[in-house]
């Protein structure tokens, strides 16, 4: 949301996807997120601009040359997943936040591409990926749907604090404040009405 709102076309594209996607219905349905492409970019580059978990830790079980370097059995070996998802040599435009770069991509957070881990990789990922992965999609897309959203007090959005703690999982120092403006979706009542002389029924 911190983005979505540092980047209000990032956030007008989401919408517009999701209010067109959902169209009268009264809220976002779990069968609805496949269809929400864009949103799911959005989502890939949160997990790359903003890597929850920065130093992956795993120790290898045997030798091993990695890039010319001998790497013998039982050496802690610290994988900076942050650093790769903010690397020019992999990404174009590194710092900024540009979701459209997963439009045409395969890359994925699944643990197959190395380019992209913020839940680790191989036999020893996250076993919860999935799960995190539908809670997110589905609380970002209610957020979206039925509020619009805005800084308190007349607050600019390059104004925001998005400075990060340092600790082993990071998140954002300061907290977020944002107003909600409610959006109700257009609906059509349908109310089946007959006369009496119709019915027999009053």
């Amino acid at each position: 949301m911190s983005e979505l709102i540092r980047n209000p076309r990032i956030m007008r594209k989401a919408q517009e996807e999701l209010r067109n996607t959902i169209g009268e219905k009264p809220m976002v349905e779990e069968s609805d997120l496949p269809k929400l492409t864009y949103l799911k970019c959005i989502i890939k580059e949160i997990f790359r601009f903003h890597t929850q978990i920065p130093i992956i830790a795993r120790v290898s079980r045997e030798d091993c040359i990695i890039g010319g370097y001998h790497v013998p059995a039982g050496t802690r070996v610290m994988v900076n997943a942050w650093g790769i998802g903010r690397s020019a040599k992999i990404w174009e435009n590194p710092d900024q936040f540009i979701p459209e770069r997963f439009e045409k991509s395969t890359i994925d957070f699944k643990g197959q591409d190395f380019e992209l881990i913020p839940f680790g990789a191989g036999r020893r990922g996250c076993p919860g990926i999935s799960y995190a992965n539908s809670v997110i999609e589905i609380v970002l897309a209610q957020l979206l749907f039925h509020f619009d959203w805005e800084l308190p007090n007349g607050t600019k959005p390059e104004e925001l604090d998005m400075t990060e703690n340092t600790s082993v999982v990071r998140q954002k120092k300061s907290d977020l404040i944002l107003v909600a403006k409610p959006r109700c979706p257009r609906s059509k009542l349908h109310v089946s009405q007959s006369s009496p002389s119709e019915s027999g029924d009053h």
